[in-house]
């Protein structure tokens, strides 16, 4: 790939980043804020040119991930749009803070979110979805097509391939959908705001929330067509079921917390029923995880069982304290 001229120097640039600490970078905005000060820091650059049109902001533990975050910003310096600013938001537990963060910090009329796991394989990446929300002024959101990549390990390529939502077959046509996902989606940095950002109280859902006030509001959510991007899992299975507990204790906590902000995600595109009862959600468990077996989805079926084990975990552990406490 081409070098973007504007942004060739992006990843010397990061290796002598200044890191700002954002404890005190205000968020009027934010509908749902947490109370505490963010302990993350945050680096920008930007092209020369001075012209911002898009922010793209990336929150992250480490600015790592095992590698992906480098290789990401190689990418990003390869894209033929050069009209944007590079927000990333480093060591903020919470990521719905993180990017109401780097959304009060951007200039850019377009608010782009990426994960530090996200591969670009496409250099017109941005060009098309700047395109797409500056032709449709009814989409809220635009996502793109999470694909299989052609180099994957052969690990990697059965997680996405078994995994809900890790992977699907790319859209022809812009398509309602519920699949946009922060890996790689575009919005208006104003009506962002004006639906209240992200909400920074729960440390997951966070993607069906955001997509759900963008509907209130009367806004499409899409996947948009040609636009490909590659959200990696962790590369080894060790690292896949620490990922897979965790989820399951952070979803627990919602669910005992904010069972309001509980909302379904389908792995198909299209209507959905948005809720369900916790013990609808609790007895088709089983049954989801028989038909993984006889799928022969091994991984994901290893993945349920941690994940169950995590909310588990954390659902027995939070009433322990709380009788405790009393």
């Amino acid at each position: 790939m081409e070098r973007n001229k504007n942004l060739q120097d992006l990843e010397v640039s990061f290796k002598s980043a200044f890191w700002l600490p954002v404890a005190d970078v205000e968020r009027p905005f934010v509908r749902h804020p947490h109370k505490e000060a963010s302990p993350g820091k945050a680096w920008r650059h930007s092209s020369d040119n001075g012209d911002i049109n898009l922010s793209v902001v990336i929150p992250t533990s480490d600015a790592y991930r095992g590698g992906y975050f480098l290789k990401l910003l190689s990418q990003i310096g390869c894209q033929d749009y050069s009209n944007f600013e590079l927000i990333v938001v480093r060591g903020d537990p919470r990521q719905g803070r993180a990017i109401n963060t780097g959304a009060s910090l951007a200039q850019g009329k377009h608010l782009l979110t990426l994960d530090d796991d996200t591969s670009l394989s496409d250099t017109e990446t941005f060009s098309k979805l700047v395109t797409v929300i500056d032709t449709h002024p009814e989409i809220g959101i635009a996502g793109g097509n999470n694909v299989i990549p052609k180099d994957a390990s052969f690990f990697v390529r059965r997680v996405m391939k078994e995994l809900p939502r890790r992977s699907w077959e790319p859209v022809s046509e812009i398509t309602d959908s519920d699949l946009a996902e922060h890996p790689c989606m575009i919005m208006r940095t104003a009506e962002f705001k004006s639906i209240g950002g992200e909400n920074e109280l729960i440390p997951r859902g966070l993607d069906p929330y955001l997509r759900e006030e963008y509907r209130k509001s009367g806004k499409r959510i899409v996947v948009v067509p040609n636009v490909i991007y590659h959200h990696l899992p962790p590369d080894s299975l060790n690292k896949l079921l620490k990922q897979s507990f965790r989820n399951g204790r952070q979803a627990a906590y919602v669910n005992r917390n904010y069972p309001q902000w509980v909302i379904e995600t389908p792995s198909k595109h299209g209507a959905f029923v948005p809720r369900r009862p916790l013990w609808q959600r609790i007895l088709r468990y089983p049954l989801r995880l028989m038909g993984t077996l006889v799928t022969g989805r091994q991984v994901w079926f290893i993945y349920q069982i941690f994940y169950a084990a995590g909310f588990v975990f954390f659902w027995i552990t939070d009433i322990w304290n709380s009788h405790t406490e009393q």
